[in-house]
């Protein structure tokens, strides 16, 4: 098998990915392609096939996509923000994923404003318990939550959170399960944060069953990640 064929065999494989989402999905959770590392080609194919929201990590590396790609493409900045790099998605991005500080507000709504957009944000909770990973502890959400309301160009959509690395099914679920219930405490106080995005590819599976509204899905779409 050519070079060639091999290409056109994991494109057709994409396609085919996107379209099980699409059948096995119910309407209620929306499915982003995390798309981070993969050439334009594999996102063009994905977006042939239907699909319309990418997720990135990099600021670049999604500008650069931006530029290149469809605009009819919601861009999901789905990594850790540095208040510095707002400035470049801030034209274009439709949710910012893991938004965990007031400081990182007050720069979106500044970038929002000089674009004169408003830019939908989740703020990460931090559930897992490895430490490395970013997030509000959930005592902290009130908080915060009270402080945007003074920035009229950033729309709270909802919370986002990100599960343990491990093979042990019962600690990711019992995860899912107290943001699970930290959101729906939430909605009742916060009627426009309907959003719950957790889940990728190796537990979006636990993730929907314990009421995940959003999932953010690679390597089960494109293959395993480029570096």
């Amino acid at each position: 098998m050519n070079g060639i064929e091999n290409v056109y065999l994991q494109l057709m494989t994409i396609t085919q990915n996107i379209i099980e989402f699409n059948q096995t999905l119910t309407k209620s959770v929306t499915l982003i392609a995390v798309s981070k590392t993969k050439p334009i080609p594999d996102l063009l194919e994905a977006y042939q096939a239907g699909q319309r929201a990418f997720g990135e990590n990099k600021i670049q590396e999604m500008t650069e996509k931006w530029e290149q790609l469809p605009k009819d493409i919601d861009w999901h900045m789905i990594g850790h923000v540095q208040t510095n790099k707002v400035k470049y998605m801030a034209p274009f991005v439709h949710l910012i994923h893991a938004v965990d500080s007031v400081k990182l507000l007050k720069e979106i709504q500044k970038q929002a404003l000089k674009n004169d957009r408003t830019i939908g944000c989740l703020i990460q909770i931090r559930i897992a318990e490895e430490e490395t990973k970013f997030g509000l502890p959930a005592e902290e959400l009130s908080p915060l939550l009270d402080a945007a309301k003074e920035f009229p160009n950033v729309a709270i959509r909802g919370l986002m959170g990100m599960a343990s690395f491990t093979s042990d099914q019962n600690q990711v679920r019992e995860e899912f399960k107290r943001l699970a219930a930290l959101f729906n405490k939430t909605l009742i106080t916060y009627p426009d944060c309907k959003i719950l995005s957790m889940g990728m590819s190796g537990d979006y599976e636990l993730a929907i069953e314990e009421g995940s509204t959003m999932i953010r899905v690679g390597s089960k779409i494109f293959g395993e990640r480029n570096y």
